[in-house]
């Protein structure tokens, strides 16, 4: 595949672009100070309460998922949260940190694409997330906008929808993301290509998203937002 044929990158942001893991474990500490598990057993239990309530309750506001799954957090392990304590750990979007390569990336990309977020959170939310990243982006579809979380095949379809007001057709964009679960399954399903950023490549299982049923394909593989820049700006130089 060649970078240079799309004209539109669309991006996952949470485990991307944003460093979701260390913002949930941060926001997570009132709980798990008062416990010994391992960083990933918090991040699976917290994937398995999220993706279930964003699967049954679609709608509902990621602020809310947040809190909710702060509660059902603080019951499986037993312990006692407040409702305004699961609050506050649904507003702890605005102090989750961009990956190191993120803002620097997106600035480079931003001259050659037009750069699409589509992400699994509220408007609020998004615009700390949004503004750690430099405002790069030309279209931005959330969760809040569409009713319904990834990986619903609904976001896909909105992607394509709004894309083609932009002049986009399908194979003019390309899907980036870590995700396998939320992202690269569906994606692969709608027929988008696909660059996985393996950001968990040298820790052990999915994290915080879930582990898809089966492991979706994908069209490329880099570590990090730098090393798919380094892969661009060399397709370039072999160009010339």
């Amino acid at each position: 595949m060649k970078l240079s044929n799309y004209k539109a990158l669309s991006f996952d942001v949470y485990g991307t672009l944003i460093d979701w893991e260390s913002g949930m474990i941060a926001g997570l500490a009132p709980l798990t100070d008062q416990l010994d598990l391992p960083r990933d057993a918090i991040l699976e239990a917290h994937a398995y309460h999220e993706s279930t309530c964003q699967r049954l309750s679609p709608t509902k506001n990621y602020r809310d998922v947040l809190a909710t799954v702060y509660k059902r957090l603080a019951e499986e392990w037993g312990l006692r949260a407040t409702w305004a304590e699961a609050q506050t750990y649904g507003r702890s979007v605005e102090h989750w940190p961009a990956f190191p390569d993120s803002a620097e990336a997106l600035a480079y990309l931003k001259d050659h694409y037009k750069l699409i977020v589509l992400s699994n959170v509220d408007n609020a939310s998004f615009a700390y997330s949004d503004a750690r990243l430099g405002s790069p982006f030309d279209a931005t579809y959330l969760a809040e906008d569409i009713g319904s979380y990834k990986p619903a095949s609904r976001n896909f379809d909105y992607l394509l929808v709004q894309a083609a007001r932009l002049g986009l057709a399908p194979g003019d964009i390309l899907h980036v993301a870590e995700s396998m679960f939320h992202d690269h399954a569906p994606a692969t399903q709608q027929g988008l290509d696909n660059c996985w950023i393996y950001r968990r490549h040298d820790k052990d299982g999915f994290g915080a998203t879930m582990e898809p049923s089966d492991m979706p394909s994908y069209d490329m593989m880099v570590h990090s937002m730098a090393e798919f820049v380094a892969t661009h700006r060399d397709e370039l130089g072999r160009k010339g």
